[in-house]
């Protein structure tokens, strides 16, 4: 590549990842305070089937991103990749701005709940219509033989993006007391979008249409029904059902396990405090980030299957034992209190029926440095259920034991991921490409994928209540069992060579 050539596709891939990034941090900064959202928008009288709402309502907007990707597919094959993915792009800053300016369950009842599920909608059908335009926009700019490595960038912006919204919740949390977060402050991370959409905006208002889909046009080799070329034909309707069935199903489960059942899970199962899991998180994430790229690169070397086929095969194998190194990690039964530091408070508290709630709190230290925060609350009343609210804050080493252990898992989210939209992107032809590649993404990460915090953390409720000594495992049979059927599809039906360039 030339300099002139090398610096135009740069700038494609800084404008349209910048975009992309701020779509990403606009969808997922509502499963990052999915903990804190779920005591504002659903009823507070049981906190866990509001945890599990809150779950419900992040996964209903991966459930429509495959009716995005339809639509906002179509548009890109009709009228361009440039236009439709500046209106996916409104779309989702908008709807994020909004969830922000919601009032609390308390103030308008069972309407905030569903005014929140219908801007989430809102948002997984922007984003349907997002990564395909982005990836094929990217990838129609991108010299033969390096797609994989300029493609991975714009891979990266799921991570960067979940990254982002972790530091814009960690950054808001340090300049605002307890307090105040609790009761407004959570609404900034969704109220700072807008600026950010605002920036974008300019900068892709700026950029050239695709080459390749301005020659297709000007050609007239333009499809006039995306929908009817993609879908009805059955040698292109093979070739999406592959791309499914055989990598973007397991590429989905995996991605969303490393990274958003990982937070969940330390958050909820192992009860670590809030802000010290969005801050080893987002180390293990910076740490890994770069790895998209490489194995993007080295996609362009090798191929691209067994780089992804290699991925999903070594989070089969090693999911249990990390997540089971990781639970094991903060154990407090593995651990040595400090007897004389313990202490127990307990108050009397006001509620809302002008009774009073007994209070008791029990703080504990152990000898690692790990500390142990508990509050229960006892209603007046003897017929409501008793809450009990568990937080634990461990010490460096087994922090950095965690971020090791996502780390890993990271590690996994980037093979599958980084080569992902170059090997789908090479399997359409241009005029029916951002149809065609969007929909089996989308149904593979919205629909497999976006289902898996909700599944997992209900399957591990489950063995819970069931008395399953190992119940915290329970939740990665889901993800386990949908990446093996599809390394086997992937391995016996995907061929390596690549030969299917349709660039």
């Amino acid at each position: 590549m030339t300099t002139k050539s090398t610096k135009g596709i740069w700038k494609v891939i800084s404008a349209s990842s910048m975009g992309t990034m701020i779509e990403w941090y606009d969808f997922y900064i509502f499963g990052s305070l999915a903990v804190v959202l779920s005591t504002k928008f659903f009823p507070s009288d049981n906190p866990t089937a509001a945890f599990l709402s809150t779950l419900a309502t992040f996964a209903a907007g991966f459930v429509v991103r495959p009716f995005g990707a339809l639509f906002f597919g179509r548009l890109g094959d009709i009228i361009g990749r440039k236009y439709t993915f500046m209106a996916t792009l409104l779309l989702m800053g908008g709807a994020t701005f909004l969830i922000g300016c919601i009032p609390s369950y308390e103030t308008i009842g069972f309407l905030a709940p569903l005014l929140v599920l219908i801007l989430r909608l809102l948002q997984g059908l922007a984003l349907g219509g997002e990564y395909g335009g982005a990836a094929t926009y990217v990838a129609e700019h991108a010299p033969v033989g390096e797609r994989g490595y300029w493609t991975s960038w714009i891979q990266t912006t799921a991570t960067v993006g979940l990254f982002i919204s972790l530091m814009a919740i960690l950054a808001t949390k340090n300049v605002l007391s307890p307090e105040e977060f609790d009761s407004w402050g959570w609404r900034v991370p969704f109220w700072l979008s807008i600026i950010m959409v605002f920036v974008s905006y300019l900068i892709r208002k700026n950029m050239d249409e695709s080459p390749v889909f301005a020659k297709a046009k000007k050609e007239g080799k333009t499809s006039a029904n995306p929908l009817k070329d993609s879908f009805g034909n059955k040698y292109n309707l093979k070739f999406v059902l592959l791309a499914l069935f055989g990598a973007t199903m397991g590429q989905g489960v995996i991605w969303y396990t490393g990274q958003f059942y990982a937070m969940n899970f330390m958050k909820t199962v192992m009860a670590l405090d809030s802000s010290q899991v969005d801050e080893l998180l987002g180390i293990a994430l910076l740490l890994g980030t770069p790895f998209f790229i490489f194995f993007g690169w080295l996609s362009d070397k090798i191929g691209r299957k067994y780089i992804m086929m290699g991925g999903m095969l070594l989070a089969i194998l090693l999911y249990r034992p990390i997540y089971k190194t990781m639970y094991e990690t903060t154990l407090l039964s593995n651990k040595v209190e400090i007897l004389e530091k313990t202490k127990t408070l307990i108050e009397l508290k006001e509620n809302r029926l002008m009774t009073k709630d007994s209070i008791f709190t029990f703080n504990k230290e152990f000898t690692d440095g790990t500390v142990y925060h508990e509050v229960k609350t006892v209603p007046f009343d003897k017929e409501k259920s008793v809450e009990v609210k568990s937080t634990i804050t461990i010490n460096s080493s087994d922090k950095w034991l965690l971020v090791f252990m996502v780390f890993i898992q990271v590690l996994f989210v980037a093979m599958v991921y980084g080569p992902i939209a170059a090997f789908l992107v090479e399997m359409f032809p241009a005029k029916i490409r951002y149809t065609s590649m969007s929909l089996p993404y989308h149904v593979g990460n919205g629909i497999f994928g976006g289902l898996l915090p909700a599944i997992s953390t209900y399957l591990v409720i489950n063995g819970k209540e069931a008395g399953d000594a190992e119940y915290y495992l329970e939740g990665l049979w889901y993800p386990i069992i949908i990446a093996s059927v599809c390394f086997i599809i992937g391995m016996i039906y995907i061929d390596n060579t690549n030969k299917n360039k349709h660039i």
